[in-house]
């Protein structure tokens, strides 16, 4: 027989950095939270790692930026390349500095942010992370929701007033609520492969888009576990025959790293991974009293650090209205303003942008790439269309947007 228990606030549907930090701005709401993780402990995921200026701003009232800054690698310039010709424009982050307290990009493994936010969730008596709790069901009425989760062997049922599905691409959320995820997969799977080998003494900033027709490249600087870190590069795989161990062998893995930083040597290669990418939006993001947040909501490829720091907006924008309406000074309808917001700023920006920016990488047209460079050259060396660039790049424009939707 099931156990039952209450919660009479939230309750959040895994424990990655988006559910968790909705989680963390409802508790600091004094707003009971349960947080729901079928894992049996933090994921180690090694995907996304860069955090916008907007997102730092709303995670520093928790506390949660400083340790991030902490523990992090600050990002003031990236560029783009192409593969031959080497950089075509350097983008100095720091002209938005009468804008944003953080004028710069933040790389930061996400499984490090997660863990950050369990440490502060830990503070608060009415906030619990489950984890090993996994979801197998939901049913819901006008007075609340009931979850029911698997833990340890045992069925337990608990009931809360709202649920947010922050659970991810494969969200059993969303699809207990039975709404479509509309969108299509790309043909190509995605290789990470992480090396030690310093790029930056070749002139390579810790962020770099490196446009070429046949195989462009995203590299990136992590932390990993101290200085130097680690550089992450990020290569499609355009073969869809080629086996994922064949793609991940020490003789690929070698090739695709000398393709474009040659060296004589042999790479050390402490990480691959290997992915599929989608881009999709849920049709529905609230049915009644359950929510939609993150990776659960929309998912995209990963060129321009879009998708966390997306469902991070999410998180912060929801938990707020949530707030409002949890201790009844706002209508219900409240929560459909969030899906308004977030959903068409999703569409209208993350969805729009990250593939204008995989098909400038990957154009086969010669003069259409050129155009495109002189483009960005223009833009990157006149601090007046810079600003404006960034601004839009670092999804400042985008919650602006979001803000003036009713």
């Amino acid at each position: 027989m099931a156990a039952h228990q209450h919660n009479p606030g939230v309750i959040v549907a895994g424990a990655g950095p988006v559910g968790l930090a909705a989680a963390v701005a409802l508790a600091d709401q004094g707003i009971p939270v349960t947080v729901l993780e079928s894992e049996p402990q933090l994921q180690h995921d090694l995907r996304a790692g860069t955090f916008h200026p907007p997102t730092m701003e709303m995670l520093a009232p928790y506390g949660v930026t400083a340790t991030m800054l902490e523990q992090g690698i600050k990002v003031p310039l990236w560029q783009v390349r192409d593969r031959k010709e080497g950089v075509i424009a350097e983008w100095d982050m720091s002209v938005m500095s009468d804008i944003t307290p953080y004028p710069f990009r933040l790389h930061l493994e996400q499984h490090k942010l997660a863990r950050i936010i369990v440490d502060k969730l830990a503070t608060y008596p009415h906030a619990k992370v489950m984890f090993g709790a996994a979801l197998s069901g939901i049913e819901q009425d006008d007075t609340g929701v009931r979850a029911t989760i698997t833990q340890n062997g045992e069925e337990i049922v608990l009931t809360a007033d709202w649920l947010i599905g922050a659970d991810g691409g494969r969200s059993f959320t969303r699809k207990a609520i039975g709404t479509e995820f509309e969108g299509f997969t790309w043909p190509e799977r995605f290789a990470v492969i992480s090396t030690d080998y310093d790029l930056a003494q070749h002139g390579y900033a810790m962020n770099a888009y490196i446009a070429d027709p046949t195989e462009w490249v995203a590299v990136f600087c992590v932390p990993h576990n101290g200085p130097p870190g680690l550089w992450r590069a990020v290569f499609p795989i355009a073969n869809a025959d080629q086996p994922d161990e064949e793609v991940l062998s020490d003789k690929e893995t070698q090739a695709r790293l000398r393709g474009f930083m040659p060296w004589q040597d042999r790479y050390h290669v402490p990480y691959s991974s290997i992915y599929r990418v989608h881009q999709r939006v849920a049709k529905d993001w609230r049915v009644n009293r359950v929510l939609l947040a993150g990776d659960a909501a929309h998912v995209n490829n990963p060129l321009g650090a879009f998708g966390l720091n997306g469902g991070l907006h999410d998180a912060m924008n929801l938990a707020e209205k949530l707030g409002q309406v949890w201790r009844k000074e706002a209508d219900v309808s409240l929560l459909d303003r969030y899906v308004r917001q977030r959903r068409t700023t999703n569409i209208e920006f993350v969805q729009a942008n990250s593939i204008r920016n995989k098909r400038m990488l990957e154009e086969t047209d010669p003069a259409v790439r050129a155009q495109r460079f002189d483009e960005l050259r223009a833009q990157a060396s006149d601090p007046k269309s810079a600003l404006p660039f960034l601004m839009q790049s670092s999804m400042i424009m985008s919650l602006r947007r979001a803000a003036e939707i009713e």
